[in-house]
């Protein structure tokens, strides 16, 4: 690609070696895992440079324990495939090596530089964003081109020191987010970086640094270049790591929300009472919890917690334009999910539970003894209980239901003689909450009547 000045990429910052010996930080050999060190030990024996880098190394500063280790050594993929009988090379964006220990796998990429004197392999996209980056270079060439200082420390096993070229071990104690180079450019090679600079926020509880912050609602609409698939897995990340709650805020924050759920985000704009966005706040704190409990969380409630919105916003303009209730659910959650797989691409397998839950919840007021046995044998009814729950907490509207239901699964004949049955909603409050309209009794016919 030709490139005219005003193209021309910004320097990177020139790296400055900063050693911080073992006595100066807190990490142990005993925090890393035992697979990780044999590589380390494995690739220096055989007399390549190798290191424990990024969030490792990061989040052992901080007194995290990692879930995985990355490791950055001076030899090609191919040298470490050769020294290492269980592991593969994987990638072409990013050739790496992953080398297996059991469920253990351990990642290690050669060192990278930023420039391409045409005997590498990188490809660049015409607004600056990397196609494939595989040109390898020195210890100092990868750390400047890594992307936040934070993650551009390298764990010698050699001499235990921890090594800094952009000034991370600092940004680290003061936790802070910082880009290493031009932010805008940054972004600009990788708009998913955005993405990352909020979720590593919310997981670390650090700051963004005000120039890392300051261009990302500029160039938050480069992200509908990034593909689907990866926006998927990155909103499983910010949302399923049990920081979802301060991620959303993070998205609000910095213009994001409207770039990966748009529907959903012009919902949010217009709910004037607040009570959907109460909704998704108070799904995704219960969401963190799980999490930290150990216990699992579906990517279909997480969806149908974030689209939940956009879906009582569809509903309302169908039933508004006269389509008959039922088909009213069924086409807004068909529209729904189709206009955010342009954005996100939601796998099957997660988009139809989630629509069973949306779906469901029109079931929920409808106490009659055949509805209620058959809403209780639905394989998505605890999900949609569930969920029930949570728009009672956000809205505090349907405690009759969620007492009914509860009560209804451990004895439903007599929830049913307890509650009375009541009618199916329809029509769509301010809030998307769905309204419940009572029959009117009919008088008794008269004689004359017949």
């Amino acid at each position: 690609m030709t490139q005219t000045p005003d193209s021309i990429p910004a320097p990177l910052p020139v790296p400055v070696l900063h050693t911080i010996a073992r006595e100066h930080h807190p990490i142990s050999r005993k925090a890393i895992s035992p697979g990780a060190l044999r590589v380390l030990y494995r690739l220096r024996e055989a007399g390549h440079g190798a290191f424990l880098v990024g969030g490792a190394v990061r989040d052992l500063l901080i007194g995290l324990q990692p879930k995985d280790f990355d490791i950055a050594t001076d030899a090609t993929p191919d040298e470490v495939r050769a020294l290492f009988r269980n592991s593969r090379l994987i990638g072409r964006r990013f050739r790496l090596a992953h080398v297996v220990f059991g469920r253990e796998i351990v990642e290690v990429a050669t060192f990278r530089s930023n420039a391409d004197d045409g005997s590498g392999d990188r490809e660049t996209h015409e607004g600056g964003r990397l196609l494939r980056d595989n040109v390898y270079g020195t210890i100092e060439e990868d750390a400047i081109r890594r992307d936040f200082t934070a993650n551009a420390l390298y764990y010698a096993i050699e001499d235990f020191s921890v090594r800094d070229y952009t000034g991370g071990f600092e940004d680290v104690q003061n936790r802070v987010l910082k880009l290493i180079g031009d932010p805008e450019q940054r972004y600009r090679e990788d708009p998913v970086r955005m993405l990352r600079a909020v979720r590593l926020a919310a997981k670390l509880d650090f700051s963004i640094d005000p120039a890392t912050a300051a261009p990302i609602a500029v160039l938050a609409p480069l992200l509908r270049e990034a593909a689907p698939a990866r926006l998927f897995e990155e909103c499983l990340k910010l949302f399923l790591s049990g920081r979802g709650e301060a991620s959303f805020l993070g998205l609000e924050a910095h213009g994001l929300l409207p770039i990966l759920f748009p529907e959903s985000a012009d919902a949010l704009a217009r709910n004037r009472s607040g009570v959907l966005r109460e909704f998704i706040l108070e799904g995704l704190r219960n969401t963190d919890a799980r999490v930290a409990a150990d216990e699992p969380v579906s990517p279909a409630f997480l969806f149908a917690l974030l689209l939940w919105p956009a879906y009582c916003h569809a509903l309302i303009g169908l039933q508004a334009a006269g389509t008959h209730a039922a088909e009213a659910q069924r086409r807004a959650a068909d529209r729904v999910t189709l206009h955010q797989l342009g954005t996100v691409a939601l796998p099957r397998r997660f988009s139809l539970p989630m629509q069973e839950i949306w779906l469901l919840q029109t079931r929920l007021p409808l106490r009659q003894r055949k509805r209620v046995m058959r809403t209780l044998a639905h394989p998505r009814f605890r999900a949609a209980f569930d969920f029930l729950v949570l728009r009672d907490a956000a809205s505090g509207s349907h405690s009759e239901d969620v007492e009914f239901w509860r009560e209804a699964q451990r004895d439903p004949d007599h929830a049913i003689a307890a509650h009375p049955p009541a009618v199916e909603g329809e029509g769509e409050g301010d809030a998307g909450e769905p309204r419940k309209r009572r029959r009117r009794r009919r008088r008794p016919a008269s004689a004359d009547a017949g």
